[in-house]
């Protein structure tokens, strides 16, 4: 057998371990308190409480770019796509750019493997939750995600208190 799919199993996880890191120092950084779970078994790899109640949090990133598009992998380990109550947000880091999307689950809850990023391209259908930080912050989320608030992705964030 090859060392090099072992090597690139590797490479991927630590690629994975380092975006979950910047996950928590830019959640950090718009102050929100996140809550990893022990182990590798959950669904989702943070909790963000807000008022006492958690969102999940499922955290992907890319640097594969196709034609203007960064492409990311909507799939869990052993290609299993999500399904509803698995999580509530995907948070994707793309990181050529160093930008966070921050995506509802029923956002894209009808893609089965991958999701299409287009930064440059501010009418795109998910350029919304570019740096949507607000959408963890919200007091009030249904079950569908949706926050209960009528703020506009892109809105201004309330200021952190440290």
């Amino acid at each position: 057998m090859s060392t090099e799919g072992k090597d690139s199993k590797k490479h991927a996880k630590l690629r994975g371990e380092w975006a979950e890191l910047r996950f928590m120092t830019a959640a950090a950084e718009h102050g929100l308190r996140v809550i990893k779970p022990w182990g590798d078994s959950s669904r989702y790899d943070f909790a963000v409480e807000i008022g006492g109640r958690f969102l999940r949090v499922q955290v992907k990133c890319t640097s594969y770019k196709q034609r203007n598009n960064y492409v990311c992998n909507l799939i869990r380990y052993g290609q299993k796509p999500y399904k509803e109550g698995d999580l509530d947000f995907f948070g994707i880091y793309v990181i050529p750019i160093d930008a966070w999307y921050i995506i509802p689950f029923h956002a894209v809850s009808n893609l089965k493997a991958a999701v299409s990023l287009s930064p440059h391209n501010s009418l795109s259908k998910l350029a919304p939750y570019r740096e949507a930080w607000h959408l963890l912050c919200a007091e009030e989320h249904n079950a569908s995600g949706e926050t209960g608030r009528s703020a506009a992705p892109g809105e201004s964030e309330p200021e952190a208190e440290g």
